[in-house]
C-alpha cells in the first residue's frame, strides 16, 4: 500500500466531507493505493457517525474513535499503530491542512528518501499576536534545543516512512516534537516542505494560548529525556555526588578551624552558631536526596509497565 492519511479530529462534522471528498480526489488522481484513518478524539457532534457512512461507501477508510477526548499525541499513537501503508503523512481535519500537498510529501519520502518530511506553514492566516508570534518564538525556542532545524514544529502536516512511526513513542503532548523523537531513535535525515495555509473555514480552533506554555514544557521534558531517559543516574547521581561533596568539604572546614582555634588557646563558637554549618547540612541533604532519585529513576525505568494511555469505543473497518 502507497499511502496511509492519518487524521486526527474533535468535533469537525462541517469540514469532514469535504475534506474527504478533497482527498479521495487527490489520490485516485494519482492512483495511489491508500488508506484513510480517521482519528476521532472523542468527538461530541456527529463526527464519528459522518465516518462510519464514508466507511460504508469506501472500504479505503477507516476509522477509531476514543471514548473520550485523550489528546492529540494519544490519537496519532493509536493511527501510527494501526497504520499500512509504505508512506504515512498526517493532517488536520479542519481543512486549514490542504490535500493537495500529499503529492509533494508523498514524492519527498519515497524519491527524496527523506526519512521525515514535516510542513511549513510560511504564509499563515492566523492572528499574529495570538498565533504567530508566540509560535515563531516556540520553534526557536524548539530548534536550539532539539538541534532539529525545522521551522514549524506545529504544523500537523507531515509525510513518515512506516518504519518510523513504528519506531517511536509518541505520548503526553509530544506530538509537536515528533521530528524530534524520529531523530533520537535514530532516523536522521529530516526535510521540511513549504505547505499552503489556509484560513480556518469551519468552526473554532481546539487550542488556546496555553499550548504554548505546554510546548515549552514539553521541550524540557524531551530534552531531559533524551539525554537521560535511559540513565536518569547519571544526572541525579552527578548533581547528587557533587552537592554532598560541597558539603561534606564544608563540614571538614567548619570542623578543621574549630579545632585550630581550640588548639592556639584562640576565641571560637559552637559549630551550630556557624551559617555555614546549615549550609553544608543543606547541600548534603540535597545531594543526598538527589542520589536517591536517581536510584529511584532507574528502578522505575526497570519495572514499569506499558500501559495503554487511551480507550477504543469503536472502529471501522480495522
Amino acid at each position: 500500500m502507497n499511502l496511509s492519511i492519518l487524521i486526527p479530529l474533535l468535533n469537525e462534522e462541517e469540514s469532514l466531507h469535504e475534506l474527504y471528498t478533497w482527498i479521495i480526489k487527490v489520490v485516485q488522481s494519482h492512483n495511489y493505493s491508500y488508506e484513510i484513518i480517521f482519528l476521532d478524539d472523542g468527538s461530541t457532534d456527529n463526527s464519528w457517525g459522518l465516518i462510519e457512512g464514508f466507511s460504508k461507501e469506501n472500504p479505503h477508510v477507516k476509522g477509531v474513535r476514543f471514548m473520550k477526548n485523550f489528546g492529540k499525541s494519544q490519537a496519532l499513537h493509536a493511527g501510527f499503530a494501526k497504520a499500512q501503508g509504505d508512506v504515512i503523512i498526517t493532517m488536520d481535519a479542519d481543512l486549514q491542512d490542504s490535500p493537495e500537498e500529499i503529492p509533494g510529501l508523498y514524492d519527498m519520502i519515497t524519491n527524496g528518501k527523506y526519512d521525515l518530511v514535516s510542513g511549513w506553514k510560511k504564509k499563515r492566516y492566523d492572528s499574529v499576536v495570538a498565533k504567530n508570534l508566540p509560535s515563531k518564538l516556540f520553534n526557536w525556542a524548539a530548534r536550539k534545543t532539539s538541534g532539529v532545524e525545522l521551522n514549524d514544529f506545529n504544523c500537523g502536516l507531515k509525510a513518515y516512512k512506516n518504519i518510523v512511526v513504528k519506531n517511536i513513542e509518541v505520548s503526553g503532548e509530544m506530538h509537536r516534537y515528533i521530528p524530534v523523537l524520529a531523530k533520537n531513535a535514530g532516523f536522521g535525515k529530516i526535510g521540511e516542505k513549504v505547505v499552503q495555509h489556509q484560513a480556518r473555514k469551519y468552526g473554532e480552533t481546539k487550542f488556546g494560548m496555553e499550548r504554548f506554555i505546554n510546548g515549552f514544557l514539553d521541550l524540557i521534558t524531551i530534552w531531559f529525556l533524551s539525554r537521560f531517559g535511559k540513565r536518569p543516574m547519571h544526572l541525579f547521581g552527578a548533581m547528587g555526588s557533587l552537592m554532598f561533596i560541597i558539603g561534606f568539604m564544608l563540614v571538614g572546614y567548619i570542623g578543621f578551624s574549630k579545632l585550630y582555634y581550640m588548639y592556639n588557646d584562640m576565641r571560637y563558637s559552637l559549630v551550630t552558631n556557624n551559617p555555614w554549618f546549615y549550609i553544608a547540612l543543606t547541600t548534603m541533604v540535597l545531594g543526598t536526596q538527589l542520589f536517591l532519585a536517581g536510584f529511584l529513576g532507574e528502578i522505575i525505568l526497570r519495572t514499569k509497565n506499558n500501559e495503554e494511555r487511551y480507550k477504543i469505543a469503536s472502529s471501522v473497518n480495522l
